[in-house]
């Protein structure tokens, strides 16, 4: 997932320090046109982990799945709308007050630990993202040498091998200052990444007309945290939407420009995930490009998601790195504490053996607590007074929903990891 103009903000710092809404193009136009606010919105949420979708329905059946995406795309729209109002009003009460980012907001509702609680979601988020890349990389270029399990060197096996030749490259890429530097490669890596998942989605087509795999419809309730987290960590975009609404020039259609967005990706996302599933069926894989039968074609969509990726890691770091460059080293730029984050970043990858298992404890433990916990409880804390009975449950119910979710997702899915099922 890349953030081509703007990207979510966790916290405000002054210039010339880059912030993780910094347009990548250098000076961004003051306001955007309800189409540019829609290409953002789309831009900064579909993202790698659509690539999970096809074996999430597997497990969980193909209407199970449908059903629970399109209700967490609901929510997260939902959430998404209640930071844009809670700004708002905060804004009202004091005109000259700039709340730009979701740390700003967390800041100015619960102080210094509403601040913290958004700047440990990002991070842990993002990071989790940037796991989850390292890991379709060293998995995808392992499965591109018929060898995913067998030592060939000092004992390492080629995705173990494959994920380490990363590492020097991304330290380099990390070590870059500003996202101006990485505006090219960023507007490179979304080029592919599109022309590839077109070329998945066309592919699934002609192999479900011709193999007609047999198709569950529901997976079971064991199943049911798996699938909500998935679906969670395809549609993570909260931090994104202060930065959009604030560069938005008719912000009175912010929300209706923003419904459209989620409504489309949801429906994309339906249908990469649901073409995945129905062209292979219960041999659906972690990630859907390994199911694609060799050529040419083949290869190129596979090298093409892994390039679109490996130019992303270094923008998906950048919120990590503004957190805690700001808060261990003074908003200072630190070259060490980027270099050991990325390492401990690769570790993390070494010990995940699934891509889609990764996702789904990603989704469930850190943002379901970032999408609709935190949204909630902010809009609950400052409209407490003037609410309803009836909004006032919605919110409680939205951050307790989060909360079971998140424990007991995270649960499911590190047994999962641990102990997988076949």
């Amino acid at each position: 997932m890349v953030f081509s103009e703007e990207a979510g903000s966790s916290s405000y710092s002054l210039p010339p320090y880059p912030r993780e809404d910094t347009p990548l193009l250098g000076k961004a136009p003051a306001l955007s046109s309800n189409l540019k606010t829609f290409a953002n919105i789309f831009i900064s949420i579909v993202g790698a982990g659509v690539l999970g979708l096809p074996y999430s329905f597997k497990r969980t059946g193909w209407l199970m799945g449908l059903l629970m995406l399109f209700s967490v795309a609901f929510l997260t729209y939902h959430c998404m709308m209640l930071l844009v109002l809670t700004r708002r009003k905060l804004q009202s009460l004091t005109p000259f007050t700039s709340i730009p980012s979701f740390g700003d907001l967390g800041f100015t509702i619960c102080g210094p630990l509403g601040r913290f609680a958004v700047d440990l979601m990002i991070v842990l988020s993002q990071s989790g993202f940037c796991v989850s890349y390292l890991i379709f990389i060293s998995s995808t270029l392992a499965f591109l040498t018929n060898n995913e399990t067998t030592p060939v060197f000092l004992g390492f096996t080629p995705k173990v091998l494959f994920l380490w030749a990363c590492f020097p490259f991304q330290l380099g890429l990390i070590s870059v200052r500003t996202l101006t530097h990485l505006a090219p490669l960023s507007i490179f890596a979304d080029m592919v990444d599109l022309l590839a998942k077109s070329i998945v989605m066309v592919q699934d087509v002609f192999v479900s007309v011709k193999n007609r795999p047999d198709l569950k419809m529901f997976g079971g309730l064991s199943v049911f945290f798996y699938g909500i987290g998935v679906a969670v960590y395809a549609f993570e975009g909260i931090g994104m939407v202060l930065p959009l609404e604030t560069e938005a020039k008719d912000k009175e259609k912010f929300g209706r420009v923003l419904g459209l967005g989620m409504g489309s990706i949801s429906l994309l996302f339906g249908l990469f995930g649901g073409l995945g599933y129905f062209a292979f069926g219960e041999e659906t894989k972690g990630i859907i490009t390994t199911n694609l039968g060799p050529g040419v074609i083949t290869l190129v969509v596979q090298l093409g998601l892994c390039i679109n990726l490996f130019f992303t890691f270094p923008i998906m770091m950048n919120p990590v790195n503004e957190v805690v460059e700001r808060r261990f080293c003074g908003s200072r730029y630190c070259l060490w504490l980027r270099w050991f984050m990325v390492l401990v970043i690769s570790l993390v990858a070494l010990l995940v053996p699934n891509f889609a298992d990764f996702l789904s404890l990603v989704g469930s433990s850190v943002c379901v607590v970032l999408s609709f916990v935190l949204p909630a409880l902010f809009h609950l804390l400052v409209f407490k007074d003037e609410l309803g009975w009836s909004c006032l449950v919605w919110d409680g119910a939205i951050v307790v929903f989060g909360f079971v979710i998140a424990v007991t997702g995270t649960f499911t899915s590190v047994m999962e990891i641990l102990y997988p099922t076949s």
